[in-house]
């Protein structure tokens, strides 16, 4: 482990060269490769996707690696109950101290927990967002991870493994 467990740290999550959101989080683990914390939902209010709602008194567990291009959260309610993993698709966190800092690259997948429909979300954003022409490299290496990700949570045992 290259950091101590339950520790404090920040999450910073960038979009677009901004900071899209900041939020305390406590490290419970750090391999090395594989850093995860543990966090309330960070955002004011009830967001409600249709599909799911996180809302106050959720816990997200997150799983962000320093050589993967993406991040994934559980998400549970404030009683325990596994509402699904949210996965944000994103660049390979960047570690400083006690900062953890993470680029969005705007797609995103929803595994619900009862083994329903994993959605693909917000490849209009990506499209819109001029990546696959600023830096083709990335842009490519982040429709890979979306479709890993998509491809491993239709598999038995899907991210549960993948988290162990």
């Amino acid at each position: 482990m290259t950091a101590t467990a339950n520790t404090p740290v920040e999450v910073r999550l960038t979009k677009a060269g901004r900071t899209k959101i900041t939020y305390p989080a406590e490290r419970i683990g750090d391999d090395g490769t594989r850093v995860v914390v543990r966090a309330p939902w960070a955002a004011p209010g009830v967001r409600d996707f249709g599909f799911v709602r996180f809302e106050p008194g959720d816990v997200f567990t997150e799983y962000y690696w320093r050589d993967r291009w993406y991040a994934v959260k559980e998400v549970r309610a404030a009683n325990g109950r596994l509402k699904g993993w949210y996965c944000d698709i994103t660049r390979p966190v960047a570690v400083a101290g006690t900062v953890l800092t993470v680029e969005d690259l705007d797609l995103d997948l929803w595994v619900p927990p009862d083994g329903g429909p994993v959605l693909r979300l917000d490849e209009d954003e990506f499209a819109a967002s001029g990546l696959a022409e600023r830096d083709p490299r990335a842009a490519a290496a982040a429709l890979r991870a979306l479709d890993g990700l998509e491809e491993l949570a239709g598999e038995p045992g899907g991210l549960a493994a993948l988290l162990a």
